[in-house]
Formats: structure tokens, sequence, C-alpha cells
């Protein structure tokens, strides 16, 4: 699934490519800890636009479904 996020600036961008490359939630959460806090406000921003694009990109819940029905 490939999401897209419109209207960056070339710097959120370049944040954007650092915490994607980064394997892991605590991995991304260890980088936003060594910006300045401006720039974790924005990475933490930019970290919920893209989870609301991958949320917009959904369109089918049946496995999720199946999955809760277990429960």
């Amino acid at each position: 699934m490939q999401i897209e996020l419109h209207g960056l600036t070339a710097k959120q961008m370049a944040l954007c490519d650092i915490m994607w490359a980064i394997s892991t939630r605590e991995g991304v959460e260890s980088f936003i800890a060594t910006l300045p806090a401006a720039d974790q406000r924005t990475c933490h921003s930019l970290i919920e636009l893209m989870q609301l694009a991958f949320v917009d990109c959904i369109e089918d819940t049946t496995e999720a479904q199946e999955l809760l029905s277990r429960y």
C-alpha cells in the first residue's frame, strides 16, 4: 500500500523519509527525541497525517472483522 501526503515542505518530506526508513516505533521515537521541540511537534503531526492517509486507503475490513469475531 502506498500513501501520499501533499503540500509538504522539503524539510517535512525529509523528516517523513527518515521516519519511514526506521524499522521500529521505538526507533522513530528515539529519532524524534534528538530533534528540537518544534521539529518534534512537526514529526508527531506528520505521523498523524500518515496514519490518517493510511486509514483513507482502507477499502475492506473483512479480515479485521474475522479476527475480532474470535473474541
